[in-house]
């Protein structure tokens, strides 16, 4: 059989980018050596030949995301009609948890349930266990859903009734999804399925308008003419929702429902977290995702999907067993809430049907139509050598081999007999995972001799004709292609054979690129607290006395009158009584931490030589800040000019409206930069608010204004963090940002380092090297300093006198008393950014003694939704052995290693790969805290 073009039983040949398609319900396929990204192009080149949705069912989550990501990039979504890429996604919650899913999940998952039974094209790309769930039937998504359009009658009350047992939660000001709030003759809510919120304004009781609207500054963004409200849970939870889960329940679970929580509070009209177990509680009749599909749809999946389906059923029953025995949450069986595997192999072989994997199949293979070996392969080993006379030099062979050479290669990539049946890709495409990596491999491919052109996207390489393109798409796997030819049916014109080269062949690595959404406002003053506020048990500091415990008000009768005192604890269990009236001598404690607190003796002298050193290290601050400022004050520092058109485009360019903690923030280092007096700012906010952002647009005006910008670290992984964030942020712009760290060949820091003598470097990230005597600066104009309490002592000094010389803005999310004083007295300008994205999550913390099940449940959550796990044990000498315990008590788990006293490369490797991840649970010392 030939590879690179199957013959078909009518004779029709099909060549890679055609791929076969089944014709009738039952009938499956096999496609075979699907190398790298190969299989989502072709699955891509099946929906648009497809005139019916495609189902692509994947293990897991982690490869629900790459196959949806790669599919978005060969269909190319900028289109103005593309084929839509859908997604259903998991819980994120482990079966029988205690927890709800979070709205945004729910809308998604309710907003593909609505889409899917009219998609005429698409594809929908959905983790086996979640295809494996039961749901809601379809008509509860449609009956439950409200439509509304401009003119309709509308009456507020009844509306807000409705909304409410939909699920909707009503509230002063509607921020995320399933929330509404009504303010006079104004309706807003933020449906299920929406990406804005709603905002419906009513002329007595009619629909007056119906405008999308920024949850940020509240203004309305653009007019619909028609709306559609999907409800806000998976389940009904109206009254007589409530009467037959009540009824259900006890025909179904076999103890008294007087005894069960959950029973109590759905019976009170309370909707407990994890209520979605209970699901087919609510519904005479569940239904699973395959009766939502059209007819006609198409089953893609990979070999190994079904072997996933079995072990995540016996998870599921290992989990029922496990809990089924509590009385306050009794449990229904895994298959009243999940397809078995046999019930699920039925639905799947009565779809028309693809399996495809990377291996070749055998040319017949019982209760399969037709095997379609493709001809894709992976490109051999071309990875850049850094350290090698010609780091290019496999690339540059690649490129100008001959037939003979490529199959060579090729060959021995591959290790099969085939490979011979390669054409030679005439046309190649490169693939960087962000436009900052765009231009950086651009950087280097110039520098090795090699001009590729940049393309939009993949469509626009294949239409185009240049030898050499590059791109921005999120793909990790290389892919070789041979020819495309012209068949009957199918009139296309000839293609060269191409090949796909990714950053991972290039360099081993992969950098994902995260988008913020938008954030709502915060009031930064709120963050400091009321300082007169005691709580009992709280330690104080008496003014005379020092610091003691606080127990709380107490009356006492002296001499016939009545009055309060403050009971006050000190060291030996002495007991100080401190009259209200002399409240103003208690101020709270900000030491260490409150509950160890140092408590002094009273009637000693410990509070007095306590205050004495203190007076001491004010005396030498003072000193050294005098020192500081009187050369700031004798040196006429940088005035820069106020910002221009350039910077009002890199500013546009900002995906997302700034905050207004954000933009405070930034217009006044703006200021002090305009000011001839050098600028000390500090910027502080937790990590996500946006303080990055704030620096780079410091840094742009320094650099516009021919200044050189250095980012000082603590840390080599936050500096390549930082470095890949700027990479990408002035990637569109004539700004060459470097790195300096010990991750850094010998070769490379000297590069950086003339580099920043010389000029040629506007921007450089590093570490505490940046500090060295070597390193000279042509023209530096601002320092930025991020998380300055973490450098050493001699550090610190050195960073003492660079901000006598230039602008420094310092970042932090954790400033030190010391850092926050010299702020608030107005010695070191300070900025707050106290708001948080919209959609981050408050942190929850548990504490607890040590507990396998616990530790492995916790692990499971996290694997489970795809996401990974920080395992922090700070004793270097134990931490392999707790790294095997680990593994054998999450044996799903994917356990890596670091800690400070590794190897450079191998800490580094380790580190890329968690970043790119490669595995999911790092065990690791507290090496990892910044960055």
């Amino acid at each position: 059989m030939d590879s690179a073009a199957v013959s078909a039983p009518d004779g029709e040949r099909h060549s890679v980018l055609t791929p076969p398609l089944p014709k009738r319900a039952g009938e499956r396929l096999l496609w075979g050596r699907l190398y790298g990204a190969a299989p989502a192009l072709a699955i891509a080149e099946a929906a648009r030949r497809a005139q019916a949705p495609l189902l692509c069912v994947v293990p897991d989550l982690a490869s629900a995301v790459r196959l949806s990501e790669a599919l978005r990039f060969f269909l190319d979504q900028t289109q103005t009609e593309p084929i839509p890429v859908l997604g259903f996604p998991d819980w994120e919650t482990l079966p029988y948890d205690v927890f709800s899913p979070l709205p945004e999940l729910v809308s998604e998952r309710l907003l593909t349930l609505h889409r899917l039974p009219q998609l005429k094209r698409g594809v929908l790309v959905v983790p086996v266990g979640t295809l494996m769930q039961r749901l809601p039937p379809p008509d509860y998504v449609d009956g439950q859903s409200l439509v509304l359009a401009a003119g309709d009658r509308l009456d507020l009350e009844r509306t807000r009734e409705r909304l409410t047992r939909a699920g909707y939660q009503y509230v002063s000001q509607v921020i995320t999804h399933g929330e509404f709030a009504v303010r006079g003759a104004l309706l807003d809510i933020f449906p299920m399925g929406s990406r804005e919120p709603l905002r419906i304004d009513l002329f007595d009781d009619e629909v007056e308008s119906i405008r999308t609207f920024d949850p940020d500054s509240q203004r309305s963004i653009a007019k619909l003419e028609q709306v559609r409200l999907l409800p806000a849970r998976e389940y009904p939870f109206t009254e007589e929702a409530i009467a037959g889960f009540r009824q259900r329940w006890r025909a179904s679970i076999d103890a008294d429902p007087k005894a069960s929580l959950i029973y109590r509070e759905v019976s009170e009209g309370r909707a407990p977290g994890g209520l979605e177990y209970y699901l087919p509680l609510f519904f005479d009749q569940t239904a699973t995702l395959f009766d939502y599909l059209p007819i006609g749809a198409l089953l893609f999946e990979p070999e190994g999907a079904r072997e996933a389906a079995e072990a995540r059923f016996e998870d599921i029953g290992t989990r029922y067993e496990q809990r089924r025995h509590d009385i306050e949450r009794p449990l229904l069986p895994p298959q009243r809430l999940y397809l078995t595997p046999d019930e699920l192999a039925g639905q799947l072989n009565a779809l028309p049907g693809v399996r495809w994997q990377s291996a070749e199949w055998p040319e017949r293979r019982k209760g399969f139509a037709q095997v379609c070996n493709f001809a894709t392969g992976r490109p051999p080993a071309l990875a850049i050598q850094a350290r090698a006379a010609d780091p290019a030099e496999a690339l540059k062979a690649f490129l100008d081999a001959t037939t003979g050479d490529l199959e060579t290669t090729t060959e021995r990539a591959l290790n099969q007999d085939h490979s011979q049946e390669l054409s030679q890709p005439r046309r190649i495409l490169f693939v960087a995972e962000s436009t900052g990596r765009r231009e950086m491999l651009l950087d280097n491919l110039h520098g090795f001799g090699i001009q590729p052109k940049p393309v939009d996207g993949w469509l626009d390489f294949l239409t185009g004709t240049d030898p050499l393109a590059i791109t921005v798409a999120p793909l990790e796997e290389p892919l070789l292609l041979p020819a495309m030819t012209e068949q009957a049916g199918d009139r296309r014109p000839e293609q060269p054979a191409l090949a796909l080269l990714t950053e991972t062949q290039l360099y081993g690595e992969r950098v994902r690129q995260e988008r913020r959404r938008k954030i709502r406002e915060r009031d930064g003053e709120a963050v400091v607290r009321n300082l007169t506020e005691l709580v009992e048990g709280a330690p104080v500091v008496h003014e005379e006395h020092g610091v003691g415990r606080f127990l709380g008000l107490q009356t006492i009768d002296i001499g016939g009158t009545t009055a309060e005192f403050l009971a006050l604890e000190y060291a030996k269990g002495d007991k100080l009584y401190v009259p209200v009236s002399s409240l103003h001598l208690i101020s709270r404690y900000t030491g260490a931490e409150p509950e160890h607190a140092p408590l002094h003796r009273l009637g000693s002298d410990q509070w007095e030589k306590a205050k004495r050193k203190a007076a001491e290290k004010v005396h030498d601050v003072a000193a050294e800040l005098l020192d500081i400022y009187a050369r700031r004050a004798a040196r006429q520092g940088v005035s820069f000019p106020t910002p221009g058109p350039e910077y009002d485009a890199f500013a546009t360019a900002f995906a997302f409206e700034e905050t207004p903690d954000q933009q405070r923030a930034i217009e006044a280092i703006l200021t002090d930069m305009a000011d001839p007096k050098p600028m000390d700012r500090v910027v502080c906010g937790d990590v996500g608010f946006g303080k990055t952002e704030v620096a780079m647009r410091a840094a742009f005006n320094a650099v516009n204004a021919g200044k050189q910008v250095a980012l000082l670290v603590p840390t080599t992984l936050l500096a390549q963090q930082h470095f890949q964030n700027l990479s990408d942020r002035f990637a569109d712009w004539p700004i060459k940002v470097e790195s300096l760290s010990r991750f850094k060949s010998a070769k490379e820091v000297k590069g950086v380092i003339d580099g920043l003598a010389a000029g040629t470097v506007d921007i450089v990230v590093g570490t505490h090297k940046l500090l060295q005597a070597s390193v000279k600066f042509k023209n530096l104009g601002l320092a930025i300093i991020d998380e300055e309490h973490r450098f050493g002592v001699r550090h610190k000094e050195q960073l003492k006198n660079l901000r006598a010389e230039v602008d420094v803005l310092t970042l932090t999310a954790t400033p030190i008393p010391r850092t926050l004083n010299m702020a608030m007295a107005g010695m070191r300008d300070l900025s707050i950014i106290a708001t948080p994205p919209v959609e981050r999550h408050p942190i929850k913390t548990f504490v607890s003694t040590w507990n396998d099940a616990l530790i492995r449940e916790a692990c499971q959550r996290e694997i489970n939704r795809g996401g990974q796990v920080y395992f922090l044990h700070n004793e270097v000498e134990t931490i392999e052995n707790m790294a095997q315990k680990l593994e054998a008590l999450v044996p799903e788990a994917r356990v890596e290693v670091a800690h400070g006293q590794m190897r450079e490369k191998e800490l580094e490797r380790v580190m890329r790969d968690f970043y790119h991840r490669r595995f999911n649970l790092l065990v690791c010392t507290t090496i990892v805290e910044s960055g």
